[in-house]
């Protein structure tokens, strides 16, 4: 009886059956006239106290596309990421990124005024994957000369018990109009205890429009920009000399705060006090990787990359294009990392054996 009540509420609005309430309660934002017109009081509030929000006993990982551009990812009834891929923003990213407890991970702004956060590097957005030099175009920062990767579309958006998965596609374009190259992503979460988030990000590049060149430059690829309680150093006027912070920085290969900028190694983890709690994000180099392991473009305000393209920056090469990757015309290339939110610093969170799990065949 409640699930006959349930699907005459959503033919009711206007909605397909198992659209989950965010979705309903978007779309009451944005038109709530054409969301509840029809709809008898009695039934919609019966079927509001059988819907509810998810339940956490159902478990698994609810991916939903909203009205807004956004797809809001939920792990066991609760939030966990949104992927926002508007075409009015200069590249997808997803924001906010919530770990245990809720806790907010990456800075809010831009996308939201928070007290006390700098607004330094606009183009530093949640987590994202961009390069700063495709074809000599930069698509790392942002502005009416710099490129944009434009979302173009999904091969698969799967909720699951124990997975979730969303396939996408997007143009490299330059500032002209030109189509440099198209990337096929697919991002996986797991649905994991409420006292560590894992997820993978796979990206592929397509040399589509003709030969690719990944240029060399410090400021790519896989990056986060973290909480602004976890820095390794504390907001200071300019020209200042740096207050330390309650943050942590430590690669693979035992390379702690500025230290770690520019090494390389399989994996780094940047933790720091978040909500009362020590937590931290560690990211993965798969071993399949190109060039791996990795450089980490990672510093001490709190931005966190893993950029493979970047040796003559970091170890000062004579040749700026030592770090130059050509894919030929036709041809492509695919990374692949994983992103583990866990609680405590990389001991605790014995981070080292879980890249372990992560880089078996």
């Amino acid at each position: 009886m409640r699930n006959e009540l349930k699907r005459a509420v959503y033919w009711s609005a206007g909605l397909r059956p198992g659209t989950s309430v965010y979705s309903i309660e978007t779309r009451r934002i944005g038109d709530r006239r054409s969301v509840l017109a029809g709809v008898p009081l009695a039934l919609l509030l019966f079927a509001t106290a059988c819907v509810g929000q998810p339940a956490k006993s159902g478990g698994g990982v609810q991916i939903t596309e909203t009205s807004t551009n956004t797809l809001r990812i939920a792990i066991n009834g609760a939030l966990f990421t949104e992927y926002r891929f508007s075409t009015s923003e200069p590249r997808p990213y997803f924001y906010p990124l919530l770990g245990p407890g809720g806790a907010g991970m990456t800075r809010n702004w831009p996308m939201q005024e928070t007290p006390g956060e700098e607004h330094d590097h606009i183009h530093h957005r949640g987590l994202w994957y961009t390069q700063g030099k495709v074809n000599g175009v930069d698509f790392w920062t942002e502005g009416a000369t710099k490129g944009r990767i434009v979302h173009r579309g999904f091969d698969e958006i799967k909720s699951g018990t124990e997975t979730g998965i969303v396939k996408s596609r997007n143009d490299w374009v330059a500032a002209d109009g030109k189509i440099l190259c198209t990337d096929e992503r697919v991002f996986r979460v797991y649905a994991r205890p409420d006292n560590e988030r894992l997820f993978d990000f796979e990206i592929t590049f397509h040399a589509s429009h003709g030969e690719l060149t990944l240029g060399d430059t410090k400021e790519a690829a896989m990056a986060v920009r973290v909480a602004e309680t976890m820095r390794v150093t504390k907001p200071t006027p300019r020209g200042q000399k740096p207050i330390p912070g309650d943050g942590r920085i430590v690669t693979s290969e035992g390379a702690l705060n500025q230290d770690a900028w520019g090494k390389r190694a399989a994996w780094c983890d940047y933790s720091g006090p978040v909500d009362g709690k020590t937590l931290g994000i560690a990211i993965f180099d798969h071993p399949s990787n190109p060039k791996h392991p990795t450089w980490w473009m990672v510093r001490d305000y709190g931005l966190f990359a893993a950029n493979p393209f970047g040796q003559h920056e970091f170890e000062k090469t004579s040749d700026p294009r030592s770090g130059d990757m050509v894919i030929p015309a036709g041809k492509s290339a695919t990374f692949r990392y994983r992103f583990y939110v866990h609680e405590g610093d990389e001991k605790q969170a014995r981070v080292d054996e879980r890249f372990t799990e992560y880089a078996k065949p």
